[in-house]
């Protein structure tokens, strides 16, 4: 696992420790627990070590396999779960494929040559409660150790809903939806009570999903949980708070950004999952096709300059902003950021988290920071006109100033900035490039299907302009075990690049519309974010459907 860069040598160690002082637990074990290590990873070591295939999840039975010859306590005891059998073999799961006592006592039963599988821990359990268990999930398990205190949690004061958040199961309930939304690939937890329900959602891929949840009595102790760990105040409820949750889960580091806001039956809390370990700071896998990555480089590598990334929140602005600097990051160029909040840190990378209720808000930061002899300026978003005129003020003296905005798409921004109050001789001076984008779900490549695409599809949307083939071919979702059902998996970036020009100043100056200014940037070599996406359906990154979703040609 060293070797594979999955766990540092100071861990291993550490764990080394542990189990020399009690040889009780195995050492995989030992590191899956403190999570230093995903477990899935300890098992496929381990399956490369003793050269065992690991069990799918696929491959667990519909119904049980030797239900009549082996006990059910044992089959739990011994972590070892039978697959399959015929007249020759049997095929066994286990956790611990080195235990010749459970193998023993199974050629001794069946009398058969014992195949070994090697299993994940978690899916093993998962497999066994689905076929000898009681039927009910983890949350109804911990929901029944708490079944006792139904009475008191109706009109809890602050002390009793200290000590109610603080108690194991409810610590364990949220740990289980916080793990469960890991494992479903979330990019948000959203926890909503209501009158007659909590109801808790992930955002999976941009979409939003409603999933097992707690009763509603919970809904005061869960959100207190959750409070506690962000350490915000609990006994506030009546305002909006903010404030973030650092977590070690399976070997990752995991920062979730925690914003609640009273509402009629409590307060919502949202949960943004930012995961350190799994963003690519590489344009072309965030969907940059090479004749759109070729011009923003060109415009970023301009010595002074604003260069804006715009879109809705959730659009991956942020992440494009850092892909940039990660792009520009060398020893010979000072990089400041200003954000709110700083999402992920950098090395090399000199960044100010704002703190408006000290005073440090980003007119305030920025001001302060252009004395500090910067090369590159990351603003985390433009909100108002006295930060962007700032910006226009850094780029005027020599600064390369790299920003995001809310806008719907790159022509918009610039009546946006004009609408904010900037003048228009500034705009045209200092603004290089503008990048709107949007995301859009990838096809699961496991079980995409290929078809060919309608005629009057193919005609009405001018397909032929982004393929040779004929016929056409687009894809279809069909859903596995590998998407979770859903046929997609993951998501892309669809981009519109508009390059100031010459002609582009002139009618700004003229302030002339964002129609007039689009259709002159199309004219001069912009591809809209709808022809982007149309482009990435004929070579099945993605569907038609979901191009259309997020974006309409004008």
């Amino acid at each position: 696992m060293i070797e594979r860069g999955k766990l540092d040598a100071a861990n291993f160690e550490r764990a080394l420790r542990i189990y020399e002082a009690d040889k009780r637990e195995q050492i995989g074990d030992i590191l899956v627990r403190a999570g230093m290590v995903a477990e899935r990873d300890v098992v496929d070591a381990l399956s490369a070590q003793l050269d065992l295939p690991v069990v799918a999840m696929t491959d667990y039975p519909e119904l049980p396999v030797l239900e009549e010859r082996v006990t059910v306590r044992f089959i739990k005891e011994a972590k070892a779960l039978p697959l399959h059998e015929d007249d020759e073999h049997l095929v066994l799961a286990m956790v611990n494929p080195q235990d010749e006592y459970v193998l023993n006592a199974f050629r001794l039963v069946t009398r058969r040559k014992i195949m070994v599988r090697l299993a994940v821990p978690s899916e093993l359990d998962a497999a066994f409660e689905r076929l000898y268990g009681s039927g009910k999930s983890s949350m109804d398990q911990i929901v029944g150790e708490v079944e006792t205190r139904e009475d008191e949690s109706g009109n809890e004061d602050l002390q009793q809903l200290k000590e109610l958040a603080s108690e194991a199961p409810i610590i364990r309930l949220v740990s289980l939806i916080i793990s469960h939304a890991l494992q479903a690939r979330a990019s948000d937890i959203h926890i909503e009570p209501f009158e007659n329900r909590l109801i808790v959602r992930y955002r999976v891929d941009g979409v939003m999903h409603e999933v097992e949840s707690p009763p509603r009595r919970f809904s005061a102790a869960v959100i207190s949980r959750i409070k506690i760990m962000a350490s915000l105040d609990i006994a506030e409820r009546r305002l909006p708070q903010d404030g973030r949750i650092k977590l070690r889960i399976q070997g990752k580091e995991i920062d979730l950004r925690v914003s609640t806001v009273p509402i009629m039956h409590g307060e919502s809390v949202v949960m943004r999952i930012l995961d350190k370990s799994g963003t690519a700071l590489d344009f072309a896998t965030l969907g940059f096709d090479p004749h759109v990555l070729e011009r923003f480089l060109q415009v970023l590598m301009q010595p002074h300059g604003i260069v804006l990334v715009t879109g809705p929140t959730g659009s991956g602005k942020t992440t494009t902003l850092y892909t940039a600097l990660d792009r520009l990051n060398n020893p010979d160029l000072k990089i400041l950021t200003v954000e709110d909040p700083v999402e992920y840190q950098m090395e090399g990378i000199n960044q100010i988290q704002v703190k408006p209720q000290i005073g440090l808000t980003f007119a305030n930061a920025l001001r302060s920071i252009v004395r500090q002899d910067p090369d590159v300026i990351m603003i985390g978003e433009i909100r108002d006109l006295e930060t962007a005129q700032i910006a226009v003020q850094a780029a005027l003296t020599g600064h390369m100033v790299l920003s995001t905005l809310h806008t719907n798409d790159a022509a918009s921004t610039i009546n946006r900035l004009l609408d904010m109050g900037m003048d228009d001789y500034l705009l045209t001076s200092t603004v290089n490039g503008i990048l709107a984008q949007r995301l859009v779900r990838t096809l699961c490549m496991y079980c995409r299907e290929a078809h060919p695409a309608l005629p009057e599809v193919v005609e009405e949307m001018q397909l032929r302009r982004y393929t040779q083939a004929d016929p056409v071919m687009l894809y279809r979702p069909v859903g596995c075990e590998a998407c979770g059902g859903t046929g997609y998996l993951g998501r892309i970036s669809i981009v519109e690049l508009l390059v100031m020009s010459d002609a582009i100043r002139s009618m700004i100056m003229r302030h002339v519309t964002a129609g007039e200014i689009r259709q002159l940037a199309i004219v001069e070599g912009m591809q809209t974010m709808y022809e982007n996406g149309l482009s990435k359906t004929v070579v099945g990154v993605t569907t038609i459907e979901e191009v259309l979703r997020v974006t309409r040609e004008e």
